[in-house]
């Protein structure tokens, strides 16, 4: 079930990934605080980074954003300005998430 799909600003990337306001929040349950997302991370091509990620979500004024966890992604998988991701509630035996990440320059 997909949660959100983003084209990423420089924001997303230096300040933590916020979740677009058209999220569909319901397969990540109620939380206060902080909540752990295990979660794959895959390009579009089927490429997986080797392990799960462990991506910390919050509120930040106001606004769900994922921050640890979600920096690595980041770095490991290249992504700049104008790339886009795709999160997906997905349970399988390694996570309960995946995001897919498209490199579009």
């Amino acid at each position: 079930m997909e949660i959100f799909t983003k084209k990423l600003t420089s924001i997303d990337l230096e300040r933590g990934l916020v979740l677009p306001h058209d999220s569909n929040l319901e397969p990540l349950q109620p939380f206060h605080g902080t909540i752990e997302l295990s979660t794959i991370v895959e390009s579009s091509a089927g490429t997986r980074l080797r392990d799960p990620v462990t991506i910390h979500c919050s509120t930040r004024s106001g606004k769900l954003a994922f921050t640890r966890g979600w920096y690595a992604i980041a770095r490991d998988a290249g992504l700049k300005s104008g790339d886009i991701v795709t999160f997906y509630q997905e349970v399988n035996g390694e996570a309960r998430y995946k995001m897919r990440v498209r490199n579009v320059g």
